[in-house]
Order: C-alpha cells, then structure tokens, then sequence
C-alpha cells in the first residue's frame, strides 16, 4: 500500500516537471519580458539593467531551477498588464472560480450517480425515457450555447436571476464567498448548471451503461437465487463494483472542470481565473498563463491522485495486489 501510494505520488510530481518546464519555455519563447516591463521608450542600459534584476543572463538551467522553486512557493514575477504580483491576482479570483468548479462538480457527481442508477435500475419507465433524452442535450450542445439559453430564459425573459457578475460576496479572512448572500447564491445558480450540466450527463450515461453491465453479471444472478433482498443488491453489491471504472472518467471529467470554466466565466462576465487567462492571452501576458497552466495542472494532478487512491477503498484486489507485490521486493 505504501509502496503504491509512493510510486503514485512519484508520478504526480514527474508530471509537475514536465508542466513546469513547458510553462517556463514560455518565458523563453513567446514575447520579450524586457521590452514588455521596460516599455518603448527605455534606454539600452535601462533594458541591460531589467534583464539582470529578472536574472535573463543566467544560464537557462539555472533560471529553470529558479523557476521551480519560485513556482514551488506560488511565485511567477509580476504581471505584464497590471503590474501586480502574479500570487496576488491568482489568490484574488481563485475563490471565484474553485467555488463554481466545486459546486459544479458536486452537482456533477452527485445527480450524474443517482440518475445514472435510476435509468438502471428503471430503464424501461417513462421517467427514465425522459432523463435519458434530456441527457442528449447535455451531450450534444456546447458549453456556452447551454450558457447562453439559461441566460435568455432565467434573466431575460423571466428576470429571475442576474445574467452576469458574481452579486455580492463576504470576506472571510482572504477568501471571498457568495454563498451567504442572497445575489450570490442567486448569481452562482445558472453558471453552476453551464458548468456542470455537460460533466452530469456524461457521469449519468457512464454509470447507467456500467450498472446495467454489472446487474448481467453471474454474481449478481447468484444474489437474487440466494434470496437477497433487491435493493441490497442494487447498492451494495451491484452499485459498488459499477463505482470502479467510473471513477477513472469522473475523476478527469472533473479534473477538467478547470479548463471548461474558461467558457462559463467568459459568458457569464464570472471574475475567476478563466476570465483573467483570457485577458492574458489578449495581452501576451506570460507570468499569467504559465500561472494559470500550473494551476490546472496541479489540479488535474492532485484529482488523478485522488482517483488512485479511491481504487484500493473501492477495490479490495488492488489492495492485496499492491501488498504482493510490495512482499516481492
């Protein structure tokens, strides 16, 4: 077990390297850090000056290694735009966006399970019929099409929620809320349902086709000639082993809940992180991006990492497997 855990860890940071040395060829390869800080009309000695303090003329590996340590601390210089430190402006609209990406995935995990079990377990009932056709929508149409028809329908047409912005929040220490004003939880609802609506069907129509494979399977058929009770069978038995692969694909569909909300933020003007990477993007603001792409990478780290460590609690062979083969060595 701990041996697993270890070599799991070992990936997670190999992979953190290898993102870390991608954002800092972005440093090296797009734009010029000088010319963008200093400004047009700063002098050749002004320029050698800037690029000595910002450690330009060092050899590369040894930039790279300053890169990771300062990386390592949540530092990436100053923005080329605002001016700012780049932890600054990413500890000021990471509440932003860790909020709706949470709350999406719950929504996300949660209803996707439970309607994935019920068009199992009632797969020739009306209701199920109609989840599994509304299903299509979510599955077929875009991110910000969803976005834009919550929008004509909720704020528009019927006024009963805000169509932008993020209404108004509450400080608690440096984290910033919504969730306990009323314009804030009214705010988070349509971008909420964006996020996750195309996550939820996805997960719902996984667990759905896992479900109905598990309940054919000879065990099952054996429970049932014991004379167990159904619902015992249904959840404990066959809902368990369905759980298995579905972490696999719920864990990256809500690892990548990060990357969608770049499109959620910008149609509903959401003052999160995807909102400030696409204005880096507009102004080549490098120390933002290589930022921002160490943050989604971090997460999709970290929920991978997680997805590994559920298999051994969901999967006692795994378990005993990892133990062999650590008795091995």
């Amino acid at each position: 077990m701990i041996a697993y855990i270890l070599k799991s860890v070992g990936q997670a940071i190999l992979v953190l390297v290898v993102v870390a040395a991608l954002a800092f060829s972005m440093f090296r390869f797009i734009g010029d850090p000088v010319a963008n800080m200093a400004g047009q009309e700063a002098s050749q000695q002004d320029r050698r000056e800037l690029a000595e303090r910002l450690g330009l003329n060092d050899p590369v590996p040894i930039q790279f290694a300053r890169f990771l340590a300062n990386a390592a601390f949540g530092e990436f210089g100053m923005s080329y735009r605002q001016g700012r430190k780049v932890s600054a402006l990413i500890a000021e609209r990471m509440p932003a966006t860790v909020e709706l990406a949470v709350l999406s995935a719950l929504l996300a995990t949660g209803f996707g399970t439970l309607l994935g079990v019920y068009t199992a377990i009632r797969r020739n009932s009306w209701g199920a019929h109609i989840v599994m056709g509304i299903s299509l929508i979510g599955v077929s149409l875009p991110t910000f099409l969803i976005g834009i028809g919550l929008i004509y329908l909720f704020a528009v047409e019927l006024k009963w929620l805000p169509s932008f912005g993020r209404g108004e929040t509450v400080k608690l220490g440096w984290w910033t809320t919504g969730l306990l004003t009323p314009s804030g939880r009214a705010s988070l609802i349509m971008p909420v349902l964006t996020l996750g609506f195309f996550q939820l069907t996805l997960i719902m129509r996984l667990v759905r086709a896992q479900m109905l494979e598990t309940l054919r399977t000879d065990y099952v058929k054996f429970a049932r000639a014991r004379g167990l009770p159904e619902s015992r069978i249904q959840f404990r038995h066959a809902l368990r082993n369905t759980l298995v692969p579905v972490v696999t694909i719920a864990g990256l569909q809500l690892g990548s809940v990060i990357a969608f909300a770049i499109i959620t933020e910008s149609v509903f003007q959401w003052p999160g992180l995807g909102a400030l990477f696409v204005q880096a993007v507009q102004f080549v603001d490098i120390p933002v991006m290589a930022a921002y792409l160490m943050f989604v990478a971090v997460v999709f780290v970290v929920v991978n990492l997680i997805v590994d460590l559920t298999y051994v609690l969901l999967d006692p062979r795994l378990k005993s497997s990892t133990a062999v083969v650590g008795g091995g060595k």
